[in-house]
């Protein structure tokens, strides 16, 4: 199923003009041998995926949808088995991906686990100016120490700038995190399950870093996986479901956030409330889906 694209209508024609889309994804399948079945596993079958300039987007899917392997590919970090994917208007597979990767942000629960501990808030975001784990000193100079000040105050950090990483809280690492990928002013930033582990106060304060970046940075296209609807910025325009591999809706997200879409997608009865702009959903109880 084709995404349909959705633009701010005030800034739709200025970005078609200015700038390719950041995904796009034809016909998109990833497989993997089995050797234990002794045959071809699909993680990803037949995606088609146009991702826009100024967009946000949520993927939804329950474990083992295929979402974290869709993000991948959209990290430039594997290439599909079959189809085509471009990312920021070059095509994987003919362009220098470790290039590429420096244009995309990219928030990860092992990108946690691999920092130092030792580094402090402001040495873990000036690490995301060359996209490495180590800090790389001699790249870092004036301009690079002001715009990481500058993000650790927006997203309500600068009060930890000398603390070391390891002491921080998790909500504070995430927060952190998201402010290293965005070092760079990356055109693409990809969250992967962001929200995970959190306590309610660290997910929305890390929801609400989150918002900010639209208005911040309005040219950005962002995408948040995640298996919750509760956990989606109330930015969000479009939505893509997966389930065993496959897109079951992709679009504007008040048309595929809703009931019937995410029962399909989880494979139970989901009821899906909004609230102060905000998603809310929960599983029905077989004897009241059935009235």
């Amino acid at each position: 199923m084709t995404a349909s694209p959705c633009r701010s209508p005030d800034a739709a024609d200025r970005r078609a003009s200015t700038a390719p889309p950041a995904l796009e994804l034809s016909g998109v399948s990833l497989w993997r041998w089995d050797a234990e079945v002794q045959r071809e596993r699909f993680l990803l079958r037949d995606v088609d995926w146009t991702v826009q300039a100024g967009e946000q987007w949520a993927v939804l899917g329950s474990n083992g949808a295929g979402k974290s392997t869709l993000i991948s590919i959209a990290a430039a970090s594997a290439h599909p088995s079959s189809g085509s994917a471009a990312v920021l208007g070059e095509r994987l597979g003919s362009v220098d991906v470790r290039q590429l990767r420096e244009r995309i942000g990219l928030v990860e629960p092992r990108t946690a686990r691999a920092i130092s501990g030792r580094l402090s808030a402001t040495e873990v975001v000036l690490t995301g100016t060359t996209g490495s784990i180590a800090l790389q000193r001699r790249r870092v100079g004036e301009a690079e120490r002001i715009r990481a000040a500058e993000l650790l105050d927006r997203f309500g950090c600068g009060a930890l700038a000398t603390r070391s990483f390891d002491s921080c809280s998790q909500g504070e690492r995430q927060r952190l995190l998201l402010a290293r990928a965005l070092m760079l002013r990356p055109p693409l930033l990809l969250l992967d399950e962001p929200t995970t582990g959190l306590d309610l106060p660290g997910r929305e304060a890390l929801l609400a870093a989150v918002a900010s970046i639209t208005d911040e940075e309005p040219e950005a296209a962002t995408v948040t996986v995640t298996h919750h609807v509760e956990e989606l910025p109330p930015t969000t325009t479009h939505a893509l479901l997966l389930r065993d591999g496959v897109v079951v809706a992709a679009g504007p997200a008040d048309a595929v956030i809703e009931s019937a879409a995410l029962s399909t997608c989880f494979g139970t009865s989901v009821r899906v409330d909004r609230l102060d702009g905000r998603w809310l959903a929960r599983a029905e109880r077989a004897d009241r889906a059935d009235r």
